[in-house]
């Protein structure tokens, strides 16, 4: 039973090990790493970075990908303002009813509404990507390991194939996807948004921000977790300080 569970044990440390790699058909190769604002345990969303992220995701990748688990009005946790966001959700369509007379009517979005889908359904989805399934973006950056990374990693990773490589027709070649072959096409090109604050729109600058939304959209909560988590340890470093002088004071007495 020890040498089933040391094995197990290795098993599962060669396979987290594994997770910053991105596997691809017989080969692996490292992911691009970036020092993230909101890594690390004091780590912060940036916000600029975020909203324009939103302004890339909107623009370019909207088209495709849904975002159906983030409601308009969470936008307000990255600075904006309740004009801001009823004007940004005002620009959806949403089916709404039905009224009093029975029917169905169309409505512009709310901010209690979630982003909407870009295709009434999957066999739609399909029908317009070539039979690849554009997958909803809400939790990406958890469903990947190491998911920022990868998702910066894929968007920048796009080039061409190698000579001795076989493309099938259709596929794209990016260096960071598992067989290396993908049917979503680079979605960021120079120069493909314009920014408000006048940041360069580099396709590795739009990379990074909008990795920095799709982190904020899997996990909204992650700066109150962090600091919930540190006013939790350091109440437990100032009771085990307090448990120590206790123990130290009873026993004084007993050599």
């Amino acid at each position: 039973m020890r040498k089933l569970l040391t094995s197990l044990g290795i098993a599962a440390l060669v396979s987290f090990s594994s997770l910053g790699t991105a596997h691809a058909a017989g080969d692996a190769v490292e992911m691009k790493s970036v020092a993230w604002k909101h890594g690390g345990i004091f780590g912060t969303y940036d916000r600029a970075a975020a909203q324009r992220g939103l302004q890339v995701y909107r623009e370019v990748c909207a088209g495709c990908h849904g975002l159906g688990l983030v409601a308009f009005r969470t936008l307000s946790d990255l600075g904006f303002s309740e004009e801001e966001i009823k004007a940004i959700a005002a620009e959806s369509e949403y089916v709404d009813g039905p009224d009093g007379e029975g029917e169905m009517f169309d409505r512009p979005g709310k901010p209690s509404d979630k982003f909407p889908a870009p295709f009434p359904n999957e066999q739609a989805a399909r029908a317009s990507n070539g039979g690849a399934y554009p997958p909803d973006l809400s939790l990406m950056s958890k469903a990947r390991p190491n998911g920022d990374n990868y998702l910066y990693s894929l968007l920048t990773g796009y080039g061409d194939a190698p000579a001795d490589f076989n493309l099938a027709e259709g596929m794209n070649y990016n260096a960071y996807f598992a067989g290396h072959q993908i049917a979503m096409p680079p979605p960021l090109s120079e120069d493909a948004v314009e920014y408000s604050d006048g940041t360069p729109a580099t396709v590795d600058q739009m990379a990074k921000d909008v990795t920095v939304f799709l982190a904020w959209a899997a996990e909204p909560k992650l700066e109150q977790r962090k600091s919930v988590g540190l006013r939790v340890i350091l109440f437990l470093l100032i009771l085990a300080a307090v448990f120590y002088a206790v123990k130290r004071k009873v026993w004084s007495d007993l050599h």
